[in-house]
This record gives C-alpha cells, sequence and structure tokens, in this order.
C-alpha cells in the first residue's frame, strides 16, 4: 500500500481500522498488521501470556504533545537507567538530544504509520504499578522478562521485529524491548518517507526545539 504524506506523518487515519482489545477501543493498526498482531497474540495466549497493546498508531497531534510536553520538562525525560534529567541544566539542543533518546519528532514516529505496536501483558504487571515503558520492565528481573525470551523467539514466525534493540552503544536512539513492528509494512512505509515529507509536515506547526 503506498502511504500518503499525511499518513507516513500522523496526520491521516485513512489507512488504519481497528486493533480490537478487551481493554481499550483505541488502537489501530493496518489491516494486514492487525491480523499479523492477532496471530501473535494466540500464539503468546498458548504459552500463557496476556499479550496487549499499550500503544499502537499515534498521530501527529499526540506526538507533538508528548514532545512538547517534555521539552518543557512536564514529562519524564529519564537516561538508560531510568533515572529522570533534569532538563533545566540543558541547553536547547542537549534538551532535543535528550528527548530523542526515547521519543520521536513528531511527524517521525513509527507509531504514524500503523504497523508498531508498544506491548505488554497486564496479568505481569503488579497491583498497584502503573506502565512505565522503561527497559527494566523487560530485561532479568523484570516483570516482563518472560514476555521479552517469548517473543525474541517466536516475532520472526509472524513477521514481526524489535526495530529498537541491540543497539549499537554509539546510536543515539534507546533501547525499546516493548516495541514491535510488523515489517511487511513497516519496510514499504520506511521507504516512502523523506526528509521532504518532514519538512512539510512541520509547516505551520508549533514544535519546541524545531530552530535548533
Amino acid at each position: 500500500m503506498k502511504l500518503t504524506p499525511e499518513m507516513l506523518t500522523g496526520k491521516s487515519r485513512e489507512h488504519l481500522v481497528n486493533l480490537p482489545t478487551t481493554h481499550s477501543s483505541n488502537h489501530f493498526l493496518q489491516t494486514q498488521a492487525v491480523q499479523a498482531f492477532q496471530a501473535l497474540q494466540q500464539s503468546a495466549a498458548k504459552n500463557g501470556f496476556n499479550l496487549q497493546p499499550a500503544s499502537s498508531f499515534r498521530d501527529f497531534e499526540r506526538q507533538q504533545l508528548i514532545w512538547n510536553s517534555k521539552f518543557k520538562g512536564e514529562r519524564k525525560v529519564h537516561d538508560d537507567a531510568g533515572k529522570a534529567l533534569d532538563l533545566n541544566q540543558l541547553d536547547d539542543w542537549q534538551k532535543c538530544q535528550a528527548i530523542l533518546r526515547w521519543s520521536a519528532l513528531p511527524a517521525a514516529s513509527r507509531h504514524h504509520w500503523g504497523t508498531e505496536v508498544d506491548i505488554f501483558d497486564p496479568d505481569l504487571l503488579p497491583r498497584g504499578q502503573s506502565l512505565q515503558l522503561e527497559p527494566w520492565e523487560y530485561e532479568k528481573g523484570g516483570y516482563f522478562f518472560e514476555l521479552s525470551e517469548f517473543l525474541a523467539e517466536n516475532l520472526p514466525h509472524f513477521d514481526f521485529a524489535l526495530p529498537f534493540m541491540n543497539m549499537q552503544s554509539n546510536k543515539k536512539v534507546g533501547r525499546e524491548p516493548w516495541h514491535i513492528s510488523y515489517l511487511p509494512l513497516a519496510e514499504l512505509a520506511s521507504q516512502q518517507f523523506s526528509p521532504e515529507i518532514l519538512q512539510q509536515a512541520w509547516k505551520g506547526e508549533n514544535i519546541l526545539g524545531q530552530t535548533v
């Protein structure tokens, strides 16, 4: 499917259908990605996991809100160890680099494409504990570690991958063991995306730090 610039940048939902879940009606993906994710869910269930989306499609406005809130210090920005950073000690360029470690710029997020899902298992989340979507939750000693082990072994069978894992230490993007991508469609979207599309999507938009 050829995506329009609006679809690639989170400014259109025309490429999406609802992803039915037990706890929310606000999840959307492309049709083929929905079918693949549901097959993955069924496999996970047979292995004792309640695989659910924490986040799927995210529109431009939502990504813009996340970005601007972090830039203003209203939302946590953390280092690789999960420790909150004091953005007041950083200049605007450094703020952008710190935010980009875990959050894409508006119009540049893979979540706009309808191919990406942040996953968790609500049955494994301790009572009273809110989901953080931080690496320690999914790594050895974390409550989603066994789920991560299952996914590492089984994602390729359903054409999913972990695009932000096994990152080199010099990469500016952090590890995201919760973020899975439906490769057949994500690779097509990546090929269609361009700097020109990104710049066009930013015109007239309020994105803090954009001028740096």
